[in-house]
Order: structure tokens, then C-alpha cells, then sequence
């Protein structure tokens, strides 16, 4: 805590001395460069809004001003002098961003979600996909090293598709005792959910895009050889007792823009090309279905995006999509993004408490359209889906098994409070858990 005080009176001092660089060096100018700087920040987010939502001559027009504005306003800077003291004073600024964020920052406690100790498995069952994150499965030799500790390795090769379900059920059957997975998040997905259909304790192999139940529950940073035998182990390993903790299977499920650019065939060819085709009519309603979701107490209506996720973000980015310290506390995260015009777009950067921005939890949430079938993204595949689509936890379905030494979770980046800063930089005693 002494630590903390001590950072918010950094924070705070950091503050005053980018004011004072301003004003002691600027003068009067200091309020001009705030208005230029201001003026420059609305005209970038403005146009790169415009930039989104239109196409020809006036997506170019508005991408001319996203390139020039920021340099527009350093040239109007460096014409009266004063370029040192608008760099040194946002210096001073992200310091004290930086040190805010530490001071509200609270140590974290414990591993996060609960854990027991179990054995080693016996019969281990690993699915791995060499093309997946790199083709990290070939880099770290995963394949050799966890044969060389008895466990059974199934490889993703081939140009045909794999039926990922049939393998995993297959090795359920011949007497598993571990199903692992070493491979995107779709990969992942599938298999989880037949490992928590027959209770068998699930592994996650860091060897694909980024999955929640390697990020989420505090399995730490580390490197996919480090799987067995090393000190940098990612999630329980194969040959050595480990713990278990329960969770939840499916990560998220997205509806709207994303749902609906990822369900066209062009994508997986022409990612960006495809997502500036679409996202003019997606963002002005020529396009897709318009949905109304339910969540809990409240409904949202006509959001051109919606996230449903596993369990809830925790805040500290400018969706409120950071981290999940927990994946086992039975309920969803809900947010839903209304962009209509350039001020909405602006509106987003107040972290979750803008006009287009819900941000809700719930035991389940309903989304509803004015179409029979909706593309709905689920863990980076798109379905289609009949309407209404209903989303709900089935609580602590799954049993992930982790390594006993983990570090922990990282604790979220918290959005600047600054009567709480205030609060802790004072030399007055501080009400417990702030």
C-alpha cells in the first residue's frame, strides 16, 4: 500500500509538471496547443471513421486526413517554437498514465480460481496441428517430446480436412485419460467439449492464436517448449503431477460486423480487402441482420456488434476487453458497440461508458434478429444459426490442467480513477480495498 500512495503522488506530481512545462515555457500558447491538439485528435478519429464506413473518393479524402492532421499539428508546433514542449509534456504525461496504472493496480491474491493436486495421466491424448501459431509444433519439437513421455500424438497434416471430434472421441474410447490440444482456438474448442463431456481433464499447449483457457486463468507467459520438462511450462504437463481447476469450455461468441465479415468466402483469402468491402454497409445497416439482444435486465437494441463471452472482461482497454482472471464464475460478459456517425466513434474511447457502448454480465443472454438465421462467430469459426440464439453457462464443465508452479494472474490495466488517485496520494488513511 505505501508502495501505491507513493505512485499516485508520482502520478499526480507527473501531472502537474507536464501543466507547468505548458505554461512556464509556452505561456499563452499552452491553451492554443491544447486546442490544436484536441482539434487534431477529433479530425483523426472523425476521419478514420469516414475511413471505415465509406468507399471511393471519400474513404481516400478521409484517409488523406488521417496521415496529415497528426503532422499538421506538429508543424503548427515547430512554426511557434514550441514542438520540445508539446513532446516533453506528453512525455510527462504517459509517465504519469504509467504510474496511475501501478498505483490503482491491486497486488494480486492467490492463484485466482481454486485448484486440486492430482496425478500424472496414464494415457495421455494429444491433437496437434503443425500448421497452427507459426508452425510451432515442428519449431519446439512438441510431437517428439511428449511421445518421449508416453503420450499419444495425433497430427493435423494433410490438404483434406481432419475430423478433429472423431479423433478425440476415438481416443476417449481406447481409454484416455487426457485429452490435450496443441493448435488454434477452433481446434481447442472441439476438443474441450468432449473432454468435458466425459470429465476428462483438459490441456492446452500454447501452439495457436491466443485461447482463453491459456491466457484466462493464470497459467502465466511462457514458451511452447517448455511443455515437459522445463521451468517455463505453459499448462500441466504429461509426465508429472499437475492440478486441475474447473472452467468453462466455449470462449466467446460474436455477432454483427465480425460474424458477418468472417461468414464471407472471400475472407480467409483477402482478410483486410474483405473487411473494407463490408464494413460500409455493415456500419450503416445495408447490411446484415438487426439484432436485439437480452441480457439479464437489460436489452440492447440494433448493435452493430456484440460479444458474448465466457465469463466477463475485466475493464482496462478501450472495448473493456482486457483479461479474465476467472473462468469458472458461472455467468457472461455482454458488450455491444452502436456506431453510428463520427461521434460515437469518438465516444468509444471513454472505456465502455460511451453512448454506443454496453458492457453487461448475466446468466444468459438471448439475441434475437430480423432474419430466420444469423452468422454467429464462434471461437473464430462462423455458424449460421436460427433465431433467437440462446447463450448460457453450463458452470465448471471443464477440468484444465495447469502446472503447479505457475505465476499467477495478471491483474487487469485499470481505467485512471482520479478521485481514487487522489484519495491514495493523500496523507490521510485510506478506506481498505481501495
Amino acid at each position: 500500500m505505501t508502495q501505491r500512495r507513493w505512485l499516485a503522488r508520482a502520478a499526480i506530481a507527473l501531472m502537474l509538471a507536464a501543466a507547468a512545462v505548458m505554461i512556464g515555457f509556452a505561456g499563452l500558447a499552452s491553451l492554443g496547443m491544447v486546442a490544436v491538439g484536441a482539434v487534431g485528435a477529433c479530425l483523426l478519429l472523425a476521419n478514420g471513421y469516414w475511413f471505415l464506413a465509406h468507399r471511393g473518393l471519400v474513404r481516400w479524402l478521409a484517409f488523406g486526413v488521417v496521415i496529415l492532421a497528426p503532422i499538421a499539428v506538429l508543424v503548427i508546433f515547430a512554426l511557434h517554437h514550441v514542438l520540445w514542449v508539446g513532446v516533453v509534456s506528453l512525455v510527462l504525461v504517459g509517465l504519469a498514465i504509467a504510474a496511475a496504472r501501478l498505483a490503482l493496480t491491486p497486488v494480486a491474491a492467490g492463484q485466482g480460481m481454486p485448484a486440486r493436486e492430482v496425478p500424472p495421466p496414464q494415457r495421455a491424448f494429444l491433437i496437434m496441428n503443425p500448421r497452427s501459431g507459426g508452425e510451432k509444433v515442428a519449431k519446439f519439437g512438441l510431437k517428439q517430446k511428449a511421445e518421449a513421455l508416453g503420450a499419444q500424438v495425433a497430427l493435423l497434416e494433410g490438404s483434406g480436412e481432419v475430423d478433429v471430434a472423431a479423433l478425440a472421441r476415438q481416443a476417449v474410447a481406447a481409454g484416455a485419460d487426457l485429452l490435450g490440444v496443441a493448435g488454434g482456438d477452433g481446434t481447442q474448442a472441439l476438443v474441450a467439449g468432449i473432454a468435458a463431456e466425459h470429465g476428462l481433464p483438459f490441456l492446452v499447449i500454447s501452439a495457436g492464436t491466443p485461447q482463453p483457457l491459456r491466457d484466462g486463468p493464470g497459467a502465466g507467459p511462457g514458451q511452447p517448449g517448455g511443455l515437459p520438462g522445463r521451468a517455463h511450462r505453459r499448462r500441466g504437463t504429461a509426465d508429472r503431477p499437475g492440478h486441475h481447476r474447473r472452467a468453462h469450455v466455449c470462449d466467446n461468441a460474436s455477432f454483427g460486423a465480425y460474424a458477418e465479415i468472417v461468414e464471407s468466402p472471400a475472407y480467409r483469402d483477402d482478410q483486410r480487402g474483405t473487411t473494407l468491402q463490408m464494413l460500409p454497409d455493415i456500419l450503416t445497416g445495408h447490411r446484415g441482420a438487426t439484432l436485439t439482444a437480452r441480457a439479464g435486465e437489460t436489452t440492447i437494441t440494433g448493435p452493430q456488434a456484440l460479444l458474448v463471452s465466457n465469463n466477463p472482461y475485466q475493464g482496462g482497454d478501450i472495448a473493456g476487453l482486457s483479461r479474465r482472471a476467472r473462468l469458472d464464475t458461472g455467468t457472461l460478459g455482454v458488450v455491444a458497440a452502436m456506431v453510428d456517425n463520427a461521434v460515437q466513434a469518438v465516444d468509444l474511447l471513454r472505456r465502455g461508458r460511451g453512448r454506443g457502448v454496453t458492457i453487461v454480465t448475466a446468466g444468459e443472454a438471448v439475441v434475437d434478429a430480423d432474419a430466420a438465421e444469423i452468422p454467429v462467430g464462434i471461437d473464430g469459426e462462423t455458424v449460421m444459426m436460427a433465431t433467437p440464439v440462446r447463450c448460457a453457462i453450463r458452470p465448471r464443465a471443464l477440468r484444465v490442467r495447469v502446472p503447479k508452479n505457475r505465476p499467477g494472474t495478471r491483474p487487469a490495466k485499470p481505467a485512471i480513477d482520479w478521485p481514487t488517485l487522489r484519495q491514495l496520494a493523500s496523507f490521510r488513511s485510506v478506506p481498505a480495498g481501495t
